[in-house]
């Protein structure tokens, strides 16, 4: 890595490029005339060209100088910035956070209330946008993602694991009963990833060849659940989005096998924004409520209590 030029000249370079004389500069800087000028030439020798020329009493900035202004100026914005939002306290500011819809809607919300009674002071603004690029584009502070770790520029933090697993209404159990994985091919099935989970799980319950009544193609995760919730289908559920609604017997699961999720979530933020204090608060509010559900927990997901059946019962068609 090449070494960067003196960083106490880079500042005075700068506020003289912007004051455009060395006499002013050395007034905002409260430092003399011959300071400002001695940077000016330390600059220029770390840097081997000419910065400014001298156009009568005024200076401009030569080419090499044109071309290394922007840089400095955003480099010391971007500090000045970054000192001042660690300086707030922390338990007022504002935090915008992109998430997965499901997530957002059915594990966030539910507990947010928790949040409010922590920080009152810290205002959040909420993207749930379902195109996960969408989000990446935002702009926002903190990222829930769920996908593989290969974003640069980023912090990252795994929060759990997924199992994967049918869920149902009890509505519709009563009024359709599913016993046997067999079951499922009278039912409409609903997805929001062009069936892959569900291929994943039944391919794990030896039933992938199994012929289905319908489908129906949800936009997320979120409107497949909600369908379920209504009655509308059985969609895939998992351990975290799905865990209330399973506590609170608006769904339930019918068969006890799970299987793992190709990918698991992660929150991240600009490595700039890591230790704000407000960005800080969030993240580990959002761990401090996973550790009160030991089940969720990042390595943990073996705790869940759908378990993947023998393949004995899977032989036998059913998975109970």
């Amino acid at each position: 890595m090449s070494r960067l030029p003196p960083l106490k000249a880079l500042r005075v370079f700068e506020v003289t490029a912007r004051q455009g004389s060395m006499t002013r500069a050395a007034q905002e800087l409260h430092v003399t005339h011959s300071a400002v000028s001695h940077q000016i030439t330390t600059l220029e020798d770390a840097l081997g060209v000419r910065l400014f020329d001298r156009v009568g009493r005024r200076l401009k900035l030569t080419s090499q100088g044109l071309d290394l202004l922007p840089a400095v100026t955003h480099a010391f914005e971007a500090i000045t910035s970054a000192t001042e939002r660690m300086g707030r306290p922390v338990n007022s500011g504002k935090l915008s956070i992109a998430c997965m819809p499901a997530l957002l809607s059915f594990w966030i919300m539910p507990r947010l209330g928790e949040f409010t009674s922590r920080y009152p002071g810290i205002r959040l603004t909420f993207d749930s946008a379902s195109d996960q690029e969408q989000r990446w584009n935002g702009g926002a502070d903190i990222q829930i993602v769920y996908g593989e770790r290969n974003w640069t520029g980023y912090w990252f933090r795994r929060l759990s694991d997924l199992a994967l697993f049918p869920v149902v209404s009890p509505t519709l159990m009563n009024n359709q009963p599913i016993r046997t994985v067999g079951d499922l091919g009278k039912q409409v099935i609903l997805h929001a990833d062009e069936g892959r989970e569900w291929r994943q799980w039944l391919a794990s319950a030896d039933a992938l060849s199994l012929p289905l009544h319908a489908e129906h193609a949800m936009g997320d995760a979120r409107l497949a659940i909600e369908a379920a919730v209504h009655g509308h289908g059985i969609a895939m559920g998992d351990s975290i989005s799905t865990a209330d609604l399973l506590a609170r017997g608006q769904l339930v699961a019918p068969f006890r096998m799970s299987v793992p999720a190709a990918n698991v979530f992660y929150i991240a933020c600009r490595s700039e924004v890591r230790q704000v204090p407000v960005v800080n608060a969030f993240t580990e509010w959002m761990f401090d409520e996973l550790e009160r559900e030991p089940q969720l927990a990042p390595g943990r997901m073996s705790n869940w209590p759908i378990r993947r059946s023998s393949s004995r019962s899977r032989s036998r068609s059913t998975v109970k």
